[in-house]
């Protein structure tokens, strides 16, 4: 948890950061916006693999995010990073899109500190937990309804994801 002084740092994480895990950045720093709490909380994403380093986020994922009236906070100017064993000290809260992702992340590891980090973004969706469907496909491989579906699942979840962070900011 940071200090007084520090933004609470959330860092999305799926395969290439083109896809799942911008989709969540922006809707994320809208959610924390409408709470009241973007002052103090940073969202950033990234990818696991490094397939589309410096690629912009995928046309669909742009697409869904408009027709949704998610507002533009640099759509356009995100490009797909790599998450590293060193990007953990960056964050206090690492939400990973799928298990894939999970076991990706927690191999890259260096200790305790940083597993402590790492949660599915679905966990924060109390009907996902109870049902067990965790994972969010790879809307890639589909079409606008696959990328309807991701934002869905990304909504749902960010109530539950503003109410841990507002917890632990105090």
């Amino acid at each position: 948890m940071p200090d007084t002084e520090q933004r609470y740092r959330i860092v999305v994480v799926c395969w290439g950061n083109i896809c799942r895990s911008p989709m969540a950045e922006f809707v994320l720093r809208a959610a924390f916006e409408d709470a009241g709490l973007a002052d103090r909380v940073s969202i950033s994403s990234a990818g696991t693999s490094t397939e589309d380093l410096g690629r912009p986020m995928d046309r669909r994922t742009i697409a869904v995010l408009h027709r949704n009236a998610v507002r533009d906070t640099g759509f356009r100017d995100k490009r797909a990073i790599q998450f590293q064993s060193d990007s953990f000290e960056d964050a206090d809260l690492v939400l990973t899109a799928d298990h894939v992702h999970e076991r990706i992340l927690r191999e890259r590891t260096r200790h305790d500190e940083d597993r402590a980090k790492i949660r599915m973004l679905r966990s924060f969706d109390a009907d996902a937990a109870a049902a067990g469907t965790l994972g969010m496909d790879d809307p890639w491989y589909g079409d606008d309804e696959a990328f309807d579906l991701t934002y869905a699942e990304i909504v749902a979840a960010a109530p539950g994801i503003v109410e841990h962070v507002h917890s632990e900011l105090g």
